[in-house]
């Protein structure tokens, strides 16, 4: 039974990616806009710790003394049920639409919208979780770190013009060309200055859509099956999708979002890029956004803008956002994530000149490589050339064993005309030889001069016997065993050149060479070759729908740790390749085989 919460905004302060995501999805009135929200819930347990969220989320609020007399925290269900953003809201807000409908589309948009609670509470995360473990919502007012009344931002005061400059600026403005059928009006444009945006964005007024006759006369097309569910894996995801232009926009918000360090706007932009590559239809309505999963009024407001404009403001504004473009420079480091961009940047480092001069001591190994050949590592890497370095590793396997198997993974599988990197899987039905082969096939490629630096050479799998990963039970947090299998990631570079230059031309390539017992192979082939929210997902339907645990180095079943087994035949005969292997595990987890080409989620 679902549990009558009122609506809740989850801070993703102090917790993790996977605990968040967690408990976002034990939320039923989840909403990711902090304006709606009646109640804040957060790992926090001191009241400056909440007067300091409130602030970052720009959320202005007056403290309600306990003499007050208290409103309800929560709505009636069906008040709940079409709640909507109300005067105010925040550009990282987004509200998943699981239903055909949302009232801010229909046709009396203006009358349908409610105001947002004018009061609200921040409250410590052990009510939702004790609230859960009972089967029933708690008295709130126990858990409660804080209550205020919420304000509306005080507008810049305006500057008053003196008669000459007013009668000067009709004068201008009389003389302007009338706006365009098409784009933005002439000086309408923002200035990102203006908006000074940072790790925080800033709350603005939305903007009503409106729906003409013509559009209520269209008739739109019916949400494919595989559309009703939230599970990117249940899907097909194709690389070149009918709204890719709109999507590509999205993708330019969402790599904003992770380099600022928005995880709950990463998450739900991700949802609603899968949920629009899904759909197999050119959009032709703001309404037929909001209908599908992952979706709702923010991203079916960004559609219209598009269509008017045929771009988003805000992605205009972050490509020329001059953090984000240092930002972008350091995220694209090899081995440099978001959050170490965001501290190099912190530093006061703001470009490569400053990283050596300042940090050089400080970086590791995998950095300082990253930093050296950051020019050649930025070429993208051509089809032909991916499995003619492929080709080289499997040779030099099987001159070690023969009857080594191969697999290029990554996004030459799904279809890539060029590769950020190269990633081979190798395998072996014997599984003695896989055990410690990655140490073998690295020493073999280094001799032959084609590997000028290994940076990691993990063993991992080896070291605990060639077994999936261990499952410890609900409580264990992190740790997907994407990363258990023996790995090796390494700098290439093709020794042979015919240009007669003294020095080596060819350019130095990131490659990573995977290694996989044969009897969980299929798994390592499935982790490896698919989209991020398709295996986002995929964990997600495995431990929800099936109580199972998945990663690339197998299955385990989340009630007693034992490895399940969907790889090997009815008689318990092993698959006789890896790609079979791969599709008899969509088969055992009960879905649909997808092919590489269309697990192309982002």
């Amino acid at each position: 039974m679902t549990l009558d919460f009122p609506v809740i905004f989850l801070l993703p302060t102090n917790l993790g990616v996977d605990e968040l995501h967690e408990l976002e999805e034990q939320i039923p009135t989840l909403t990711y806009d902090i304006n709606e929200a009646e109640v804040v819930l957060g790992n926090v347990h001191r009241k400056q710790r909440v007067l300091f969220e409130l602030r970052k989320h720009k959320l202005v609020t007056e403290e309600i003394s306990i003499t007050e007399v208290d409103e309800p925290t929560s709505p009636s269900p069906k008040r709940r049920r079409f709640q909507t953003p109300g005067s105010v809201t925040t550009e990282d807000s987004d509200t998943a639409s699981d239903g055909d409908s949302h009232p801010l589309l229909t046709q009396s948009t203006q009358s349908t919208l409610k105001a947002a609670p004018a009061t609200v509470r921040v409250v410590k995360l052990a009510w939702l979780t004790e609230s859960l473990n009972a089967g029933t919502v708690l008295p709130i007012d126990d858990y409660t770190l804080y209550r205020g009344r919420k304000q509306q931002r005080k507008p810049a005061k305006p500057q008053q013009a003196s008669p000459a400059k007013a009668a000067d600026i009709i004068k201008r403005a009389l003389a302007d060309p009338k706006p365009s059928s098409h784009g933005s009006r002439p000086g309408s444009s923002h200035s990102t200055a203006s908006h000074g945006r940072r790790d925080h964005f800033i709350t603005k007024a939305p903007a009503l859509l409106h729906m003409t006759t013509s559009e209520h006369e269209v008739e739109l097309p019916p949400i494919p099956d595989y559309l009703h569910t939230t599970y990117a894996c249940q899907r097909p995801a194709p690389r070149h999708p009918p709204n890719e232009p709109f999507i590509e926009e999205l993708m330019k918000i969402k790599t904003a979002r992770t380099l600022l360090g928005d995880k709950i706007g990463v998450r739900a932009y991700s949802s609603a890029i899968a949920a629009l590559i899904s759909y197999p239809y050119p959009l032709q309505s703001a309404f037929e956004v909001a209908r599908l999963p992952g979706c709702g009024p923010k991203i079916a407001q960004l559609y219209q803008e598009f269509r008017e404009q045929g771009e988003l403001q805000e992605a205009k504004e972050d490509e020329s956002d001059p953090r984000l473009a240092v930002l972008k420079l350091f995220y694209g480091i090899w081995g440099v994530a978001e959050t170490t961009a965001r501290e190099f940047y912190n530093k006061g480092w703001r470009d490569l000149d400053d990283i050596v001069e300042y940090g050089w001591e400080t970086l590791t190994r995998v950095q300082q490589i990253g930093v050296k050949y950051y020019d050649e590592f930025q070429q993208k890497i051509p089809r032909v050339e991916v499995e003619s370095i492929s080709n080289i590793i499997l040779e030099h396997a099987n001159k070690i064993h023969p009857g080594v198997q191969m697999v290029i993974v990554g996004g030459y599988r799904r279809g890539k005309l060029a590769s950020g990197d190269v990633d081979v899987i190798l395998s072996h039905p014997d599984e003695a030889v896989t055990r410690g082969f990655v140490e073998q096939v690295v020493v073999a490629l280094e001799q032959s001069n084609y590997i000028t630096h290994t940076l990691i050479l993990s063993t991992a799998n080896t070291e605990r016997g060639q077994e999936p990963v261990a499952w410890k039970g609900n409580e264990k947090k992190s740790g997907t065993g994407f990363d258990t299998l023996d790995k090796a990631l390494v700098v290439w570079q093709d020794p042979h050149w015919t240009t007669g230059e003294k020095k080596n031309p060819n350019p130095h390539r990131r490659v990573d060479i995977i290694i996989s017992p044969w009897k969980t192979a299929g798994c390592a082939v499935l982790g490896w070759t698919s989209g991020t929210t398709f295996q986002r997902d995929l964990r997600r339907y495995c431990k929800k729908e099936r109580s199972l645990k998945f990663d690339s180095s197998g299955i385990r079943s989340r009630a007693d740790g034992t490895w399940v087994d969907y790889e090997s035949g009815p008689n318990g005969e092993p698959a006789p390749d890896m790609l079979t292997a791969e599709r008899r595990v969509f088969e055992g987890l009960g879905l649909e085989w997808r092919p590489p080409e269309e697990r192309c989620t982002g």
